[in-house]
């Protein structure tokens, strides 16, 4: 069945402001709405000689077609331009499955793992959508003055246990048995976060069951004000879909990316969660919830507002907390200057903003819960506005990804220390340092690094004059 459909391309998974906002807006689009390419492959793969891609066509074994989502976007009719779901605040949050096909022409499996993790591709590999099945909705997300049954009444039946036998369908067959959620930036459409989960769940080697969120954010270079009321005021529907997956699922691990202004939402729901766990200690919060790593890429998000989230014990939902920086990143520079305040996913330094001894020390104390990457020195970090570094640098990738995969921590990723700070950068050998961590925690690939290398060294010694 599954099989058969992939014939048909490589897989379905189911005024003075203004220039400032139009810099802005080029940080988190990318059009065409319905398409991607496939972004680089991270450099931690080799060409190949790490390859978390199954032997054989995991959408055999995938027991839903296609990949699964949530938004709480309002859903489109035949007289709106938009073909899935509105720009629209949709209050209720739906639940569905999104069909996507990777490749304009019919793929073989092979062909897709190997190509699809060259750091030079023969060709593109677009990733686009199609086909959206909506479920229903989650009954617990309807605001009081819709009425308790708002989401029944609207046509949308309760999904939330659909939703939660799919992922633990999933998840019986996987290796992981991991829960992974992406929530996307500003100024996209319901189709892009569905994209990107779909290319991030390829690179994850299809382990455990991966959620694209996609928020009511507005594909308009003017949004951005909105956009960022939005984020904030409708993490409570993110927080309602995180118990879901806790309460109702056999997750053993939920990991959570954030990108850019998406962050204010993620963080804002965690905040939501330590509040409303006030009392109780670490542990029993992250037993509760079993939210072990939330990634920020790229944070549009207040430094001081994000200080007083620290300190209603948002570091207490989760196991790990990985805050990316950046100094190339152009779009978080204009956010500053828009809103006259620094932004978490900004490198500290420049005129007026040194780092304060007392934030070191508490970054310093808290280093086992919060930790700071900065990737100005990542491959490919500062191209184009620098903001979309995560899919764009295949060393940010790579750190991200492997974070998630084997669940290494700072110094087994290869990153170092910088000194007096704590923060953490990329050495220029940073590559190899993680290929020796990865050969660590697993033997057959550090045999097949070990090969890999004397081949290089034969090559070299080949092509020296004599």
């Amino acid at each position: 069945m599954i099989s058969d459909r992939f014939k048909s391309g490589f897989s379905r998974f189911g005024l003075s402001l203004i220039p400032v906002v139009i810099t802005l807006s080029s940080g988190c689009s990318s059009p065409p709405i319905d398409q991607i390419n496939l972004m680089p492959a991270p450099d931690v793969y080799g060409n190949g000689i790490l390859n978390p891609l199954p032997e054989k066509n995991p959408f055999d074994l995938i027991p839903y077609d296609g990949i699964l989502f949530a938004t709480d976007r309002l859903p489109a009719t035949d007289n709106d331009p938009q073909k899935y779901y509105k720009n629209e605040v949709g209050y209720l949050v739906r639940l569905g499955l999104a069909e996507i096909q990777l490749g304009e022409k019919e793929l073989d499996w092979q062909y897709v793992r190997k190509n699809s993790m060259l750091k030079t591709r023969p060709d593109n590999l677009p990733i686009r959508i199609t086909k959206i099945e909506e479920w229903g909705a989650m009954p617990s997300t309807s605001p009081f003055w819709l009425g308790a049954n708002a989401a029944t009444m609207n046509g949308a039946p309760d999904a939330s246990g659909r939703f939660a036998e799919a992922i633990n369908s999933q998840l019986a067959h996987s290796p992981k048995k991991h829960v992974y959620i992406y929530v996307h930036g500003y100024k996209v459409p319901f189709e892009n976060p569905l994209l990107v989960s779909a290319e991030l769940w390829h690179f994850l080697g299809y382990n455990g069951a991966f959620i694209a969120y996609s928020w009511p954010s507005t594909p308009s270079r003017f949004a951005y004000i909105r956009d960022s009321d939005t984020s904030v005021g409708f993490a409570r529907n993110f927080r309602l879909l995180l118990e879901l997956v806790a309460e109702q699922t056999d997750a053993e691990q939920i990991h959570i990316i954030g990108y850019s202004n998406g962050t204010r939402l993620v963080v804002r729901a965690l905040e939501q969660l330590a509040l409303m766990n006030h009392g109780k200690t670490p542990e029993e919060i992250q037993e509760k919830l079993r939210i072990q790593n939330v990634i920020l890429t790229g944070s549009d998000l207040d430094r001081n507002t994000f200080g007083i989230y620290i300190a209603d014990g948002i570091l207490d939902v989760a196991q790990r907390t990985t805050v990316y920086v950046s100094g190339h990143d152009k779009a978080l520079a204009f956010a500053q200057r828009l809103t006259r305040r620094h932004r978490v996913g900004q490198l500290w330094g420049g005129k007026g903003d040194l780092i304060h001894p007392q934030t070191v020390r508490a970054l310093t104390k808290l280093q086992e819960r919060i930790n700071y990457v900065d990737v100005s020195q990542a491959e490919g970090a500062d191209q184009g506005k620098g903001h979309g570094y995560f899919r764009g640098s295949p060393w940010a990738s790579s750190d991200i990804l492997m974070t998630l995969y084997f669940g290494l921590d700072p110094q087994e990723r290869g990153l170092v220390e910088q000194e007096g700070l704590p923060i953490y950068s990329f050495p220029p050998d940073y590559i190899s340092r993680l290929w020796k961590s990865i050969g660590r925690k697993d033997a057959a690939f550090a045999e097949k690094h070990r090969r890999h290398m004397m081949q290089l060294e034969a090559g070299k010694n080949a092509s020296t004059p004599k």
